[in-house]
């Protein structure tokens, strides 16, 4: 059996005076329990999505500490020192609607997951923290990682979607580390589990061609430790050996 090439989306950021495309390891080695991981690069000239998907067989669309530029879902200007990677927005936007198009497995985690949602037309909200009747879904920033990657709160399943496919439990723990989230569902887009506040958590598209599926939380931190996490990763390896056996 063809060994899946999975590529992992990159952020374009400064470290020092160097330009560099970055990933957390802990996508990558996410990506690796699906196939082989290849990291794909945020150029200033944008990568024709064609030409990468002839070669992949999956896609993990990463987290970041970057926002969407909001003019890509006729947002309002983000606030003063709101975080921006144009060349990010430039890689993902176009190959998450080619990829879908194409049959190409996805999964999009947290900036990714926002991703998906503006690539199909929806839109964000830009600061959830500050809207009433919401948590604040933001992680403690002094704190550990072990704290900040920690379970946060419940989500809620939907009923007759992927995730009850799948097994999941009908609500489980996730940790909660973004300040952005879904404002307009996309159309096409199918929720498969909520927030306490009502915050959309997860997300699949039950009519793409292929395997589509996005959440907000963290799946992929020691994604082997937790049973919700390892579930999704084997969901999204077996669409991705599926279609590397086409």
């Amino acid at each position: 059996m063809k060994t899946p090439l999975i590529g992992v989306t990159s952020c374009r950021q400064m470290l020092g005076h160097t330009a560099s495309h970055t990933v957390g390891d802990k996508y990558v080695e996410a990506a690796g329990f699906a196939g082989v991981p290849l990291i794909l690069p945020a150029r200033d000239q944008a990568l024709d999505p064609q030409r990468l998907l002839e070669r992949l067989d999956g896609i993990l669309f990463t987290g970041s500490p970057s926002n969407i530029e909001p003019h890509h879902y006729n947002g309002a200007p983000s606030a003063e020192g709101t975080r921006h990677d144009i060349p990010r927005d430039r890689l993902t936007l176009p190959l998450l609607r080619a990829a879908i198009a194409a049959g190409v497995p996805v999964f999009c985690i947290c900036r990714g997951f926002q991703e998906l949602n503006v690539a199909l037309g929806g839109s964000l909200h830009q600061r959830v923290h500050e809207l009433s009747g919401y948590l604040d879904h933001r992680e403690p920033h002094d704190a550990p990682l072990e704290e900040q990657y920690g379970p946060r709160h419940l989500v809620s399943v939907e009923p007759g979607g992927q995730f009850q496919r799948l097994g999941l439990p009908q609500s489980f723990m996730v940790n909660s580390l973004h300040g952005q989230g879904i404002d307009r569902l996309a159309d096409g887009l199918r929720v498969e589990s909520l927030a306490p506040d009502g915050l959309v958590e997860a997300v699949s598209m039950e009519d793409a061609p292929g395997f589509v599926v996005g959440v907000q939380w963290h799946p992929e931190w020691r994604y082997a430790e937790n049973p919700v996490s390892l579930r999704l990763f084997e969901a999204f390896r077996a669409a991705c050996q599926a279609y590397a056996g086409k």
